[in-house]
């Protein structure tokens, strides 16, 4: 199969589709890899690399969509490439589309077969794709809230951790999942009280159990959310419901009865955010005010750390990568079912279920399709 890698154009995203040992193991299984020039300098990566590993570099992204039969990215489609999509063409890569109407719109128009990273699903429930980026979103959380809570930011001017005869700060973070036990572990780290709020006992009782008395497991409900962010510093969202919508737990009305210049951060953006403030926003211009709170809402926060996340993205995406070019798309979704709960887009047809919801769209069974 012929296997093309854009550079990403979001703003300031510095990932990249595939590592050069990723673009080698292609390459030996018999395939052919074509890189757009300077797509992994952001990640530290030289066209040279590449070259060595056996790929074929392109000067423009327009010459890697017009002839490659899948498309390995890492964010979903700019506009500036939707007419590039052709139909048929896999594409690859996280693509959010619950939230997202006009590229789900320009998407089912290309009639291309859109394969999302975030809802591929093991038997166990868990998102092998999505795992590597949450874990990295998550530990970055407390750091860039322990970064705007000072004054010079826009914060409160808290050290997260206090010192000797001074209070530590407040963490309040609403998910227990993956992003928040890592948001957790970093934010024990720097010293913080740290409250974790999740619906689900067992997960609640796990992190207890990993914890113990350095952070405090709290049942996830309107009031209890309210009780602990009005008196918090640092508010982390990390809620996810796979494919669909967040779920708007936090109301304009709790944000206002937050600390003059505490941090509200959004880890779950993509998916629309978790509170009722949230806009997208970019690593250019981070972060907004409402009702006093500082607001971060960056949509590709592991791109600020690109070349951790670029090989811990290839390291869960390539093997998957693999079974598309060596069965063909159609196959490998037959024969691995966890491959086919990421099929989102198939020939102008929804068959993602929480997409099709949130968008309000006709879902077709991937039987009818495949």
């Amino acid at each position: 199969m012929m296997i093309g890698v854009p550079k990403e154009i979001k703003n300031n995203e510095f990932r990249v589709g595939l590592t050069p040992s990723g673009v080698r193991i292609l390459t030996e299984a018999g395939h052919e890899i074509y890189i757009e020039k300077d797509a992994g300098e952001g990640s530290g990566i030289s066209d040279e690399e590449y070259i060595e590993a056996g790929a074929t570099l392109l000067p423009l992204a327009s010459d890697v969509f017009e002839q490659t039969e899948m498309i390995v990215k890492v964010k979903e489609p700019m506009p500036e490439e939707y007419e590039l999509i052709r139909e048929n063409q896999i594409i690859f890569t996280y693509l959010h589309l619950a939230p997202a109407p006009e590229l789900t719109e320009a998407l089912i128009k290309s009639k291309c077969v859109a394969v999302a990273y975030e809802t591929i699903q093991l038997e166990d429930g868990s998102l092998p794709l999505l795992t590597p980026m949450s874990m990295i979103a998550g530990r970055i959380a407390p750091q860039i809230g322990a970064h705007y809570l000072e004054k010079v930011h826009g914060g409160r001017g808290v050290l997260l951790g206090g010192v000797p005869g001074v209070g530590r700060g407040k963490v309040t973070i609403l998910g227990g999942g993956v992003v928040g036990m890592n948001a957790a572990r970093i934010a024990v780290g720097l010293g913080a009280e740290v409250y974790v709020l999740d619906i689900d006992y067992k997960q609640l009782s796990y992190l207890d159990t990993i914890f113990g008395n350095s952070l405090t497991t709290v049942m996830c409900n309107e009031e209890n959310i309210s009780r602990l962010i009005d008196s918090s510093d640092l508010v982390i969202g990390a809620v996810l419901i796979p494919g669909a919508k967040a779920p708007a737990l936090v109301s304009k009305d709790m944000i206002s009865t937050m600390l003059p210049g505490s941090v509200a951060i959004d880890v779950c953006i993509d998916q629309g955010g978790c509170f009722e403030t949230s806009k997208p926003t970019t690593h250019e211009e981070p972060v907004y005010m409402v009702e006093g709170v500082v607001h971060y809402c960056v949509t590709n926060m592991p791109g600020a750390v690109g070349r951790t996340s670029t090989f811990a993205l290839t390291n869960a995406t390539l093997p998957y990568v693999l079974e598309i070019a060596n069965l063909g798309c159609e196959e490998a979704l037959n024969r691995n079912g966890s491959l086919a709960k990421g099929l989102n887009l198939f020939n102008g047809e929804v068959i993602c279920k929480p997409v099709a919801d949130s968008l309000g769209l006709v879902c077709t069974p991937i039987e009818a399709v495949i």
